[in-house]
Formats: C-alpha cells, sequence, structure tokens
C-alpha cells in the first residue's frame, strides 16, 4: 500500500470514533509495522490533520475536523458512485475489489446530505455473490490486453461452430448486451469482435505483441467508418 493510500485510510478509519484506538490496533488494520504506523501519525499532525492522542494511549481526531472535499460537484459525485457499482457488477474481480475501495472512500468524505442523496440513488445494479467463470475470463483476458500477450481462445460463432483461435487481445468493448473481445485474429489475418459469453475457454501464450500502426486500438477505431462491423 503506498503511503497516501495509507494516510488516506488513517484519517477514514479515526473518523466518527468516539473512543481513542491504539497504535497497534491501527497498525494490525493496515497490515503494517507500529514504527511506520507512527511515522505515518507524525506526517498527518505535521500537514494540519487534528489527530490526538500519544503513542501506547492512543489515536483519535477531533470532531470537529473534516477532509477537504473533493473537486465534484453532487451528480458528479452520484456518477463516480453508480459507476463504481457498475464495475463491481460487469467486470472482473480484481476491478471489483478496487471499485469497493473507491466507494468507501467516496462515502466516507461526503457531507451527510450528499451521503443521504447516495443512499437514496434510483439505481440498481445487481451484484453476484461470488466470482464466476465468466468474470475469470474477464481477468484473463484484462490482463492480457494490458500486457500485451497472445492469448488461445476456444470459440463458438453465432450458428455454433466451434474453433480455436490465437489473438492479440486490444480491448474489452461494453455493450449493452454484455461484453465482446476486440483482438487481431490470427487465423482470419483481421480484426474480429469475439464476444465473452461464447468463449469456452481462454488462456494466455507465452508470446507476446507489440502494437503497430495497422494493428493496434486506434487503427481499428479509424477504420469503422469505413468497413462494416466483423464478428468472428
Amino acid at each position: 500500500m503506498r503511503k497516501a493510500e495509507r494516510l488516506f485510510q488513517i484519517v477514514t478509519l479515526l473518523r466518527g470514533r468516539r473512543r481513542a484506538i491504539t497504535a497497534q490496533c491501527l497498525a494490525d488494520m493496515l497490515e503494517i509495522s507500529v514504527r511506520t504506523l507512527y511515522r505515518d501519525i507524525q506526517a498527518l499532525q505535521c500537514s494540519g490533520v487534528p489527530i490526538l492522542g500519544e503513542a501506547g494511549v492512543g489515536y483519535y481526531l477531533r470532531k470537529d475536523y473534516q477532509l477537504p472535499p473533493l473537486m465534484f460537484d453532487a451528480d458528479e459525485m452520484m456518477a463516480l458512485l453508480l459507476g463504481a457499482e457498475m464495475v463491481r457488477a460487469f467486470t472482473d474481480p480484481e476491478l471489483a475489489r478496487a471499485a469497493q475501495k473507491v466507494d468507501e472512500k467516496i462515502r466516507a468524505i461526503l457531507p451527510q446530505s450528499l451521503l443521504h442523496r447516495a443512499e437514496q440513488l434510483p439505481y440498481c445494479v445487481p451484484i453476484e455473490g461470488q466470482e464466476t467463470e465468466d468474470s475469470a475470463t474477464h481477468l484473463l483476458l484484462r490482463k492480457a490486453c494490458e500486457q500485451q500477450r497472445w492469448v488461445k481462445i476456444n470459440y463458438k460463432d453465432i450458428k455454433g461452430r466451434a474453433s480455436e483461435r490465437s489473438v492479440c487481445p486490444l480491448a474489452l468493448v461494453g455493450w449493452r448486451h454484455g461484453w465482446t473481445l476486440l483482438a487481431w485474429c490470427e487465423l482470419r489475418g483481421a480484426y474480429r469482435n469475439f464476444r465473452l459469453d461464447r468463449i469456452a475457454s481462454a488462456s494466455t501464450e507465452a508470446r507476446h505483441f507489440t502494437t503497430n500502426a495497422t494493428m493496434s486500438l486506434a487503427n481499428y477505431l479509424n477504420q469503422l467508418a469505413d468497413e462494416p462491423y466483423h464478428r468472428a
């Protein structure tokens, strides 16, 4: 955990507590040493955060202290919260956990009026209680896109015909009906879009690829106006 994130977490853990919390307890929550915790507390105090208490006794935050507001208006804040919920529901397990932390950090600094509005947000994004095979595939493909690694997929097209493809994954594209993988298909020698719900299995290969002027997401987007949309 980076220092900036630790400092934010310390302030978040201290906010709203009626009693002091010991350095050891804070260190255990953050999975750091007590010595590191003492240095972080000192850094926060030197920056003007009113943390009271002392080593060996415990720490608490002055009740009237408020974190500086983020530079977002109410609608922008609601959009961020809704976006975090959608990431949790529709992407992969790692991004879902990151989105949950984003949600918690935003809510931790909202004034009561905005917090109440956030709780009344008129959208419901159902989130499955456990990781699914589709979310594991999503994670594998996202990592492959980021690392520019070839991927081997077993795929069924719209007519149910099965094929094995080696592809260069370029982007995960979200549509109302679900997700597709935009990739350069070695078999076809062209861009293809693969629906994730038709990918029976996927695995990364040892080889890497490099995007260029004729094989990249930017190049594909530039061609959209002139070429028909293709699915594998």
